[in-house]
Formats: C-alpha cells, structure tokens, sequence
C-alpha cells in the first residue's frame, strides 16, 4: 500500500528546502577600502579580482568606502568583511563598536596588505589585525616559507617556499596568539627587520569570530596572481566559516 505523505509535510519539507536555497545563496561579503592616509593604486585592482572570485564561488560582494555602512543591522548581512589596503582612522568611536559587535557574534575578518597600516589608536583592531605596519622596503622578490599547510589558504602551495614579488612589510605589536601560514625569508630580500621570525600571512579566532590577514596585495599584479588569489580565497573561506 502506498503511503501518502500529509500535505502539512509536503509543505514543510518545501519551506525548509527553500530557506535552504536561499540560505546558500545569499552568502555576502563587503568590501571596504577607505582611506586616510596612503592611497593604494591597486585598490580598484582588489575590488575587481574580489567580485570575479565572489563571481566564481557563488558568494555576493558589496565594495564600500562609506563608514557610515559600519552599524549593527548593516553588518549583520555579511559573513565576512574585507579590509582592503584600508589606512589610517577610518572608523568613529561608535563604528567601531558595531564592528567589535559584529566579530563578537562570531564575524568573519579579512585584512588585505595595509589593512594593518589603519586604526593604530584601537588597541582591539590591532590584536584582531594580528598586527600594526612598521615599515617597509622598496617593492621586491622574496622566499616566502610555508608554515602551515592545512589551512584552505595553503593547502594547494605543493612546495615549502613561495617566490613573491610584492611590498615586503615590517611588523610591530604582533599579537602573539596568531596562527602563522605565512613567514618571509629576510635573507632572500633587503630591509627586513623583523628577524628570524617574520609571520606575513595568518588567521586567528578572536573575540567570537574569526579573523585572516595577508600582508600580500600592494602591487596591481598580484591582483592577477592565480597563486595570491587562491591564497586569499581560502582565508575568505576561513574568516566566513566554510571549508
């Protein structure tokens, strides 16, 4: 005998399908690149190599230089939020506190190259960052070192160095509970000043959500690197809770 399934489930299982759906297709990020202090030549670069992966991998990519977008109800849309060679104070006391609100509810972070140069008066941005910009030298090829190849940041680098051309940062307050991915051979490149331990690429759980940085980005030919970009796609995946 043939059961019937009751109508009352038949809608259920249609509802809980469609919020599904739904659910898998509405994943955001937003984009932010403001800046007050050096402006980035590449940032429009960024902007467009972020939409075609948003385009690629079936996730949404709002680009914004408008603080004003850093509130409670605003935030809550994105599963992630991209600082893109941000610099400088580019947040007010109260943006600041939605943004901390925001990671607090389990956020995702991602900070692209100067996102560390920004916000040096926010003792919490810091720690979330992983780190402050010191310096750097002129742009250069160096050894990048494989730390870590677990992490979807890492795991398709197939060899334990990395050949980059990029601007080679220096660090200073660098927050010790970091996971590094990432360090910089400074014996393969001039002006390093970090020493032996010279983390350029990491993620860390912070503060009830996730954050993942890459000091790569400053160059408008990374922004056409296939290595980079799968490199940022997989802190993407990361910071916005998705393997």
């Amino acid at each position: 005998m043939k059961k019937i399934i009751p109508f009352f489930v038949v809608v259920a299982l249609l509802i809980l399908f469609q919020s599904f759906s739904t659910h898998k297709k509405t994943i955001s990020i937003l984009v932010f690149s403001k800046t007050k202090g050096f402006r980035h030549n590449s940032i429009n670069d960024g902007k467009t190599a972020i939409a075609k992966l948003g385009k690629a991998h079936r996730f949404l990519v709002d680009t914004t230089e408008n603080a004003a977008l850093f509130t409670e109800n605003n935030l809550k849309k994105y599963a992630a939020v991209i600082f893109l060679n941000t610099t400088g104070d580019v947040l007010d006391d109260q943006q600041q506190k939605a943004f901390e609100q925001y990671i607090q509810a389990g956020g995702g972070y991602v900070g692209i190259h100067a996102a560390t140069d920004t916000e040096y008066d926010w003792p919490w941005y810091g720690k979330l960052a992983g780190a402050y910009f010191m310096s750097h030298p002129a742009v250069q090829e160096a050894k990048f070192i494989v730390k870590n190849r677990k992490h979807p940041a890492t795991s398709f680098l197939k060899d334990s160095v990395w050949i980059h051309k990029d601007e080679l940062y220096n660090f200073k307050d660098i927050n010790p509970d970091i996971n590094v991915l990432l360090t910089i051979d400074e014996n393969s490149y001039t002006g390093g000043k970090n020493g032996k331990f010279h983390p350029f690429s990491w993620y860390h759980n912070f503060d009830g959500g996730r954050a993942f940085y890459t000091s790569m980005g400053h160059t408008k030919e990374t922004w056409t690197d296939k290595l980079f970009l799968i490199h940022l796609y997989g802190g993407i995946l990361y910071a916005i809770d998705r393997k």
